[in-house]
């Protein structure tokens, strides 16, 4: 069921446009993430849901119900900022308890639910604390906290990770999940970490330019991309100029690099000879061996490595077909006391599996 709906949201400032038309539509329980670069209108979108911006067009609905001209104290949500935005002369404890003082709760309904929610981010040890006096992730986890102190229906985070360090940010993603599934809350997250989002996320909106690109799961995100934008956004992607040469039930034949054909998945509904695209392939679906993979379907290209690059558990490489055409090729370091299976210059075989990759339509 539907929590949020977005309908035909435009926002525009000046004469630019950066919500252009966008239909969402977010169901209870989920962690929904809005992905893209700076720019893209994820966080003005985050900010017209949290009502501190108002669409020129559209309408937002929350259980059914039009939150156009309700102001953003009224909502029944909240909003985690990256700068945390703590008080500091509350307490960690002082802190959480905040909103369900405002809201004129009980005091004795008001320390079962602090000490709870203290607990679900590890905070009791830290609750007489002062934010000066806590770490990036504990005050990060105190800003959770205070604003799912009285389990709202959303919870909106704007690139709330951005300023941890990389390791801090991985252990504050388990957290996060962890926190999303104990308390039902339908998560709202803002990012232009692509990793991040596919590790966080229940569904994805991918953004460019106002416009929601491709929405999806995680998994459909990174495995099957609908544009080129996508699949050069998310991750690593060989893409290489195709056109299409033959139309087959299921699949398509196509030319790739004015070089060697292929036949796909015919995913994009291809009904016409000739139609230029892409050829959008992982590097980790890419294989490289010293002799050619006798497997059936398996296409099979004589390369020359021309550079590699090790990131600790796999290593990316960079193959030169014999026609020039120059893939990358992500292999797993799996083997003992080696950082590299080839070296530069060495000559090898590309085997590529055609169902392992997408065409996408220019």
């Amino acid at each position: 069921m539907a929590i949020l709906e977005l309908k035909n949201i435009v926002k525009q400032f000046g004469e630019a446009t950066v919500v252009n038309d966008v239909s969402l539509s977010i169901e209870q329980g989920e962690f929904f993430t809005l992905l893209g670069p700076s720019g893209c209108g994820k966080t003005t979108l985050l900010r017209m849901i949290a009502g501190f911006e108002s669409p020129d067009s559209g309408e937002i609905l929350l259980d059914g119900k039009n939150i156009n001209a309700l102001p953003p104290e009224k909502r029944p949500l909240h909003t985690v900022f990256q700068s945390y935005a703590l008080f500091p002369h509350m307490t960690v404890r002082e802190n959480i308890a905040f909103p369900l003082k405002m809201a004129k709760w009980d005091k004795d309904k008001i320390t079962p639910q602090v000490n709870e929610l203290m607990e679900d981010v590890q905070l009791q040890k830290f609750a007489d604390r002062y934010p000066h006096e806590l770490s990036g992730g504990q005050r990060q986890r105190v800003a959770i906290a205070r604003a799912l102190v009285d389990r709202p229906k959303l919870l909106l985070l704007d690139e709330p990770l951005s300023a941890l360090d990389a390791r801090l940010r991985e252990h504050m993603h388990v957290e996060l999940v962890k926190l999303q599934e104990e308390t039902g809350v339908t998560f709202i997250y803002v990012t232009h970490d692509q990793s991040e989002a596919l590790a966080l996320s229940s569904r994805i909106a991918v953004m460019n330019h106002g416009n929601v690109e491709q929405l999806g799961t995680p998994r459909d995100i990174y495995s099957q991309p609908k544009t080129y934008y996508v699949a050069d956004f998310i991750g690593k992607c060989n893409l290489l100029k195709a056109k299409v040469t033959e139309i087959e039930p299921d699949l398509i034949r196509i030319k790739v690099a004015d070089s060697f054909e292929l036949s796909v998945p015919n995913e994009a509904g291809i009904t016409k000879v000739g139609q230029d695209g892409w050829f959008a392939i992982r590097p980790e679906k890419i294989k490289a061996n010293w002799d050619p993979r006798n497997e059936e379907g398996v296409a099979n290209f004589k390369a020359v490595v021309k550079g590699y690059y090790y990131y600790g558990d796999g290593t990316l490489y960079e193959f030169k077909l014999e026609n020039g055409t120059v893939l990358q090729c992500m292999l797993a370091n799996s083997r003992p006391h080696q950082a590299a299976f080839f070296q530069d210059n060495d000559e090898v075989y590309i085997s590529i599996n055609p169902l392992a990759g997408n065409f996408l339509v220019k």
